[in-house]
Parts: structure tokens; sequence; C-alpha cells
């Protein structure tokens, strides 16, 4: 691609997402939202945040690509320590936990 191409392209998506935000925020900030709206916004880190740490998981590049029994079990740990807990830092720390003790369990092994 162009360097035209690449700054067209960085533009649009900016302009984009500006406007994606004006239209919820700039249109609509003054006014209550429904609960029902309100409800669902709740959830939104819920959401996005296994949508980013997926992909880490099952395709992590350190390994090529292919998923591996460290993260794996990293996620479950975190799983389990989220629905036990009910607490999201937690389980991001059990988990990062687990993910480290275990890579430098194989990497003392060998």
């Amino acid at each position: 691609m162009s360097q035209a191409t690449i700054w067209t392209v960085i533009v649009a998506l900016g302009i984009g997402t500006y406007l994606i935000r004006l239209s919820f925020l700039g249109l609509i900030g003054d006014r209550p939202l429904p609960p029902v709206v309100l409800r669902l916004l709740r959830y939104t880190g819920v959401g996005v945040l296994p949508g980013l740490v997926a992909p880490l998981v099952v395709w992590p590049a350190a390994t090529g690509g292919q998923p591996d029994a460290a993260r794996i079990l990293a996620a479950l740990v975190a799983l389990l320590v989220g629905l036990w807990r009910r607490e999201a830092l937690l389980a991001i720390v059990a988990g990062a936990v687990t993910l480290y003790g275990v890579l430098a369990v194989e990497y003392w092994l060998g």
C-alpha cells in the first residue's frame, strides 16, 4: 500500500470513530437513557475483556500460533476464580500468576 492510502484509511477510521462517539455522547448525552440500555451497558467490560484475551489464549504468538497448556490452564484458573469470588481483578491476578508460574516451571524443567 502507498503512504497516501494508509493515511487515508487512518483519517477515515478516526473520523468514523469520532462520529460514532458523537452520536452516542454528543446527541443523546444529556438525556437519561432507558433502564434496559443502562443495564446492558454495565456488561460492556465483561464482554470486551474475554474478547481481548481469548485470541491470546487460543492463538498465542509466543508459541507460533499454537495453543499451549500454560495459557489454557491460566485461562481456566482465571475463569474459575472469577466465578468463585466474583472479583475481576482477583481473577486476572490468579490467571497471571498461574501463567507465569507454569511458564517458569516449564523453563526450569527444560
